[in-house]
């Protein structure tokens, strides 16, 4: 039997609105702030880890926010008897790459996606994407032991689903701001909990989906994940919109403008730290870009602070950096060698390399103005 169309009930709050404009104002501004290469992707790559560390914290992982960033920088290392911690986060980061590959490409939200993203949530980059459960599952409190929310029944989870890819399709056709949409799909997909695990980690993953494609992804410098684990229970408290624990009794057809409150506000809040510390990167004394780097796309830029500390990269070094397929990036790497910026080093098929072309390789010392690092303060 077809589900009924899905159609969330929410009225737009002085909160919602003003929120809106707050939002899109913090992306202008992040757009026109001027960054080294350098600086860029040191952003990127702090909120990458930061995503990665507290979106899999929420779900009970134990490492640090130290020992996520070292076995994300180092696919060797390992942690002794955290070895399913150390998947989850690895599982993570390369799914948000998937997602950045994805919202790049302006690939539209289907339900095929979602089940190739959740395989990748939870098995790593060579997992097949996950059927629907086959069977019911509860959320229960992990003190207690008390049944807190009970979803829908499994038969009643593909109309569902369908039916929430088509709002989101319609609704984005209609001109819905994508941070409405983002976080409308993300209530919708964790009340609806369609798989056994890793609903969580999956349902922010889209809402981030859904705000990089929609125009919202604020150069990739912030992590919505943080939030929510270092305010967990107002998370929770927001995502229940009705007191009845049945998804048939009340929860199905909830009121979710504060729910909509409570991620534009958390909106609000991530996008504007990410403007402070973007500003802040910017107000260090660096000098003026010449020319020929102000001329390199946005990939190029993301690419060019990889010879800040290595001489020569590979397909491979662009793949990982621009979640890319690595024939994507072979593709890439010869379009620059054409354009005169890239030189290749080690012409073999096996082992090939490139490196910076001797006009370019005078710039490499502003390339390294930012220092690897940040707050290493963590929960």
């Amino acid at each position: 039997m077809t589900a009924p169309a899905w159609t969330p009930k929410y009225a737009l709050t002085p909160v919602i609105l003003q929120g809106l404009m707050q939002i899109k104002a913090a992306c202008a501004l992040v757009d026109h702030t001027p960054l080294t290469p350098a600086a860029e992707a040191e952003l990127r790559s702090l909120a990458r880890v930061r995503a990665a560390h507290f979106s899999t914290f929420i779900e009970g992982n134990r490492l640090s926010l130290d020992e996520a960033e070292r076995v994300i920088d180092d696919e060797s290392s390992n942690i002794q008897g955290r070895e399913g911690d150390v998947g989850e986060v690895r599982s993570y980061w390369h799914a948000l790459l998937r997602v950045e590959e994805w919202a790049e490409k302006r690939k539209p939200l289907t339900e095929d996606m979602i089940c190739r993203l959740h395989g990748l949530v939870e098995h790593g980059p060579k997992a097949r994407s996950s059927p629907y459960r086959d069977g019911q599952n509860a959320i229960r409190a992990s003190s207690t032991g008390r049944l807190v929310y009970l979803p829908p029944e499994a038969k009643d989870v593909p109309g569902l689903m369908a039916s929430m890819v088509k709002w989101a399709g319609k609704a984005e056709a209609d001109g819905l701001p994508a941070p409405l949409i983002a976080g409308l799909i993300h209530y919708q997909f964790v009340t609806i909990h369609p798989y056994y695990d890793g609903n969580g980690r999956t349902a922010r993953l889209l809402a981030t989906l859904i705000l990089h494609r929609g125009g919202f992804g604020l150069n990739g410098f912030f992590s919505l994940e943080e939030h929510y684990a270092r305010d967990l229970q107002g998370y929770y408290r927001a995502l229940s919109t009705h007191p009845h624990h049945n998804y048939y009794f009340g929860r199905s057809e909830a009121d979710l403008t504060s729910w909509l409150e409570y991620f534009i506000r958390t909106l609000v809040e991530v996008f504007e730290a990410a403007r402070l510390q973007a500003l802040k990167c910017a107000e260090q004394k660096v000098p003026a870009e010449p020319e020929e780097l102000r001329r390199l796309d946005h990939r190029a830029r993301r690419i060019l602070w990889l010879f800040a500390t290595k001489e020569n990269i590979t397909s491979a070094d662009v793949a990982v950096e621009l979640a890319l397929s690595e024939r994507m990036a072979r593709n890439l790497l010869r379009a620059w060698v054409d354009e005169g910026w890239l030189e290749v080093a080690n012409f073999s098929r096996r082992a090939r390399s490139y490196r910076l072309s001797a006009i370019y390789r005078q710039y490499i010392g502003s390339l390294s103005a930012t220092p690897r690092g940040g707050d290493e303060n963590g929960v």
